[in-house]
Order: C-alpha cells, then sequence, then structure tokens
C-alpha cells in the first residue's frame, strides 16, 4: 500500500528468512500458535490511516449515544443476557477491507465490528518478532493514539486489573488449551500476570465464584471474558456440569457480555458513514434490491462467518424464516493491494479500540491484519497459497 516500502520488504525477502522468522515466532510458547502467519506485515500511510479512525470515530458516536442501550436491546438473545452490565465495551474491534471505489482509488469498508477482545497481547509480541527479521521503517507502528509498548501494557494491565491483586483476575474461556488464538492467552498472561482459566474449572459458592491458584481456592472478582456464547451453546453438553455465567454473580467484567451482542453486525444499520456499506434489517426491507448479487446476507447470530451466504438469490431470502434476525449489506470490492511473488494479496485491517474505566468514549490503541489470496478472509479460502495469514498493519506515525 507504500509502494517504495512494498518494493524494499520485497527485494530483501527470502523464504530462509522467513523460515528463521517463524521459528523464533514460535519459540516462546511452542505449539500455541496453529493459524498461519503471513510472510509480509501490512504498511499503511497516514492518509489511509485516517480514513479508518474518521470511520471509527464516527461509529463511535453511535456507541456512546445515550440512546444506543435501548437501540440494541434486542441484540440480546433471549436466555443470554447477563446481569451487571455496566456502560461501556472494555474493548471493541472494527474490521475494515482495504478496498477499491469507483474512481480507482483505495478505501477502508467496514465489514464487522465487535464489542469483544481480540489479539490484545499477540500484537504486542508478534511485531517485535517481525521486526528482528525484517526491514520496518523507524516511523511506522502497530500502535495507534502515540502508544508504545511500554506505555501500551500499563494501559491494559489497568484495563484489565484495575485496583485489584493480580489473583483476584482471570481470563475466563472455553477449553483455552484448544483455541486457536490461545498464544494471546500465553502473551496476556505475559504482559498481566493474570492466569487462564476454563470455565470447567470454575468454582462457585452462593454468588462468588473461586479458581485453583497453585492448589489454593481464590476468589475471582473480575473476569476478562473471552468465551464467546456461539461456541457455549455448541459445547455445552460436553461441557457437563459447569457454572452458569449468566447467573447474577457477584464480579466485574471485562467486557461485560452483553457488549458482544450491541456492538456487533446488528448495529450496522445504524451507522450513515460513506466507509460503511448500507446494511438493512431483513424484515425492516419493504422491496429488495434488484441487485442481489451485489449484497450479502449475514446472519445477527453467528460467529466467523459462519451462514454468511455470499451470492444471495431471491431462493435464499424466502428460505429465511426468521428475517428479524438477519442483515443484508452492499458487498464491497477488496482491492488486490499487496504485490507478492505471484498473485497480489486482499487485506483486512482491524482497528482494536479500548475504552478504560472512567473515560467518555473509547480510543485506538493497536491493530492486527489479515491477508488473502480466496473469495474470502480465511484459513478455508486459502489453502496451499502463500503470503496469507495473520498478520499486522504498521501505520505511518
Amino acid at each position: 500500500m507504500v509502494p517504495s516500502i512494498r518494493k524494499a520488504f520485497n527485494d530483501s525477502f527470502t523464504i530462509e528468512k522467513y523460515e528463521a522468522f517463524l521459528q523464533d515466532l514460535h519459540s516462546k510458547h511452542p505449539g500455541d500458535i496453529e493459524f498461519r502467519v503471513s510472510e509480509t506485515p501490512v504498511f499503511v500511510d497516514k492518509a489511509f490511516k485516517q480514513k479508518m479512525l474518521d470511520a471509527c470515530e464516527r461509529i463511535v458516536d453511535v456507541i456512546c449515544n445515550e440512546k444506543f442501550p435501548a437501540m440494541t436491546e434486542r441484540a440480546i438473545p433471549a436466555g443470554e443476557k447477563v446481569p451487571n452490565e455496566n456502560k461501556q465495551s472494555h474493548m471493541i474491534a472494527f474490521d475494515f477491507g482495504v478496498c477499491m471505489n469507483e474512481e480507482g482509488e483505495l478505501e477502508p469498508q467496514l465489514i464487522e465490528m465487535q464489542g469483544f477482545p481480540t489479539l490484545f497481547g499477540f500484537q504486542v509480541y508478534y511485531p517485535e518478532v517481525v521486526e528482528r527479521h525484517f526491514p520496518v521503517p523507524s516511523n511506522y507502528s502497530q500502535y495507534l493514539s502515540d502508544y508504545t509498548k511500554e506505555t501500551y501494557i500499563d494501559m491494559l494491565r489497568k484495563l484489565l486489573i484495575g485496583d485489584l491483586p493480580t489473583e483476584n483476575v482471570i481470563l475466563l474461556e472455553i477449553k483455552p488449551e484448544e483455541q486457536k488464538t490461545r498464544i494471546d492467552f500465553s502473551c496476556t498472561k505475559d504482559y498481566t500476570g493474570i492466569e487462564v482459566v476454563c470455565l470447567t474449572k470454575l468454582i462457585q459458592k452462593g454468588r462468588k465464584l473461586y479458581y485453583l491458584k497453585d492448589g489454593v481456592q481464590t476468589e475471582i472478582k473480575r473476569i476478562y471474558n473471552r468465551i464467546i456464547f456461539d461456541d457455549l451453546k455448541a459445547n455445552k453438553e460436553k461441557l457437563g456440569d459447569v457454572v452458569d455465567i449468566t447467573q447474577d454473580l457477584d464480579v466485574e467484567w471485562v467486557p461485560h457480555p452483553n457488549w458482544f451482542y450491541r456492538i456487533s453486525k446488528f448495529t450496522l444499520p445504524f451507522i450513515d458513514h460513506p466507509y460503511v456499506p448500507e446494511t438493512f434489517f431483513l424484515n425492516e426491507i419493504k422491496q429488495l434490491p434488484s441487485d442481489l448479487s451485489n449484497y450479502v446476507l449475514k446472519p445477527l447470530f453467528s460467529f466467523a462467518g459462519q451462514g454468511v451466504i455470499i451470492d444471495v438469490t431471491q431462493e435464499d431470502i424466502d428460505a429465511i424464516k426468521d428475517p428479524e434476525n438477519f442483515i443484508l449489506q452492499r458487498k464491497v470490492k477488496y482491492a488486490d493491494v499487496v504485490e507478492t511473488p505471484d498473485d497480489h494479496a486482499k487485506v483486512e485491517i482491524r482497528m482494536m479500540y479500548v475504552w478504560p474505566d472512567g473515560d467518555e468514549r473509547p480510543h485506538a490503541a493497536i491493530n492486527l491484519a489479515r491477508m488473502s489470496k480466496g473469495k474470502m478472509i480465511g484459513v478455508r479460502y486459502n489453502k496451499d497459497k502463500t503470503w496469507v495469514g495473520g498478520s499486522v498493519a504498521y501505520m505511518e506515525k
């Protein structure tokens, strides 16, 4: 995306360098990285960075509106609303496709967003390894809002732990040792000291929760929540008799589970911005667009692209029994933007926001990128391809 930097990177690239980089990357927590890591970072100039930030801030305006809780109350499925919701989502992710507009200019287009944490720990560690093996200009950084590694980690610790003793805060997940993002759990523990705990290991006594730390029953006062309720529902029978985390428990949440639904695909129809594709609740459309093939049909309550229909037909629409739980979103055209040794790669950039207690608004902190040469971003569309997978965007300061 920055031609001079791309040329310099590609000219200096060798397979041997990439293999040495991977060996270094995997050395800290062997076996924790299952996903493919791209051969290259993405380089983003100030102008494109500002376009993404402008779009994010417009969306933040909607989220910070006092009417937002009422607007999104229907977003939380019946039976999944968790008590003691706080007033803000401590972490938010905005996913932008790097697209080409009708004038032939690159522009971001929002694909999805979520009031849920992503790789906030791994994206500190991973770029440091990149920089040990590949050239990165000194005026480019993965951090946003003038963060440095030191100030970012300090913020992350305060965000997750607050004023509590570290042992009273846990990262909660379902079978964390089996999750593809478990490298992030390891990095989060490295940087903050909080323990990673499986849902099956929780101990409940009345409204209080406990876990075993070094064999000692330790109270949990705050939960860094990494549980996706879709996963919980899908695995409930296998998990057996576990604590029902939708109860009224004496714990704080970071972020609170309800925000996963409030800031999600459900929010898209409420946003009016040139970098946000027009989106409609399916049940509110009085007349379907004549060019249905230019739209994507998405279920509101699914994760990781499950149930998405890319090439929509009238038959697909007619088959929907609960149109209030679907959105119709105009397709965007990803640009073949990153030059690689064979085909050009497409890019998606995730702007990762944090919302510390006491702040009026969330702010940008760090990012990740994903690269693809397939029809969609994701492993299943990129098998046997190179210069694809997890990455990071270095943005001009």
